[in-house]
């Protein structure tokens, strides 16, 4: 896997060496010998510009390494020359290294790129689409934020932890809006799915202190 890993990084400059060495076969023996290496060359330049190096990020998004996971993006310097579903994760992977450095602004351009694009997976859009309701939560702006989080959730997220946050987002904007009993409603709803992440269940304990109190 390290390997092939190596090859991705350095798939250009291997093509480009390929080439090199097809057009000097060519000229001191004949076209036929150096097909092979022009062959092998041009695939690796034409994955280079049309599949991206993005399979590097997995690593650095996994352990939380921005600058690595920027560094790799840093290299694809003709996006729109991906092919449309890698170029659609491209914006969305730029867009969340963006909300881990709390550039909102930037990461809103990008998610809404990559979603115009189109998601390969209808859960990579739903996520996407809840990332777009909380970038919005966080302009205050929640008539914006609800529709987005309702798309998230008709379109499906991956996974309990990403539809209990749904419903809490969706619960404080009720409860800001004095719809009360939509707000008990989508509470039940988040702690009905029984979520481990530490931020969310810490959400449910806090809304659980008053929650019962309020009307509806």
């Amino acid at each position: 896997m390290k390997f092939y890993n190596v090859i991705i990084k350095y798939r250009l400059q291997l093509g480009i060496a390929f080439i090199l060495i097809g057009i000097a076969t060519n000229v001191y023996s004949s076209f036929w010998p150096a097909f092979l290496p022009y062959l092998v060359g041009v695939v690796m330049i034409f994955g280079h510009f049309f599949f991206g190096p993005l399979r590097l990020i997995q690593e650095h998004m996994e352990t939380g390494n921005v600058e690595g996971a920027e560094k790799v993006l840093s290299t694809i310097k003709f996006p729109n020359l991906l092919y449309k579903p890698i170029r659609s994760v491209y914006y969305t992977l730029k867009g969340n290294l963006a909300m881990m450095k709390q550039d909102f602004d930037g990461a809103e351009k990008n998610m809404k790129k990559g979603l115009d694009l189109g998601m390969p997976m209808k859960e990579a859009e739903g996520a996407s689409l809840l990332q777009m309701g909380m970038l919005a939560m966080q302009k205050n702006n929640l008539r914006q934020a609800e529709s987005y989080i309702r798309q998230a959730l008709r379109k499906g997220l991956p996974d309990k932890e990403n539809q209990a946050a749904a419903y809490l987002q969706l619960c404080s904007i009720m409860m800001t809006k004095r719809e009360f009993r939509a707000a008990k409603d989508f509470f039940r709803k988040a702690k009905a799915l029984k979520p481990t992440t530490p931020q969310i269940v810490d959400q449910i304990k806090q809304i659980e202190k008053y929650i019962s109190r309020i009307p509806g």
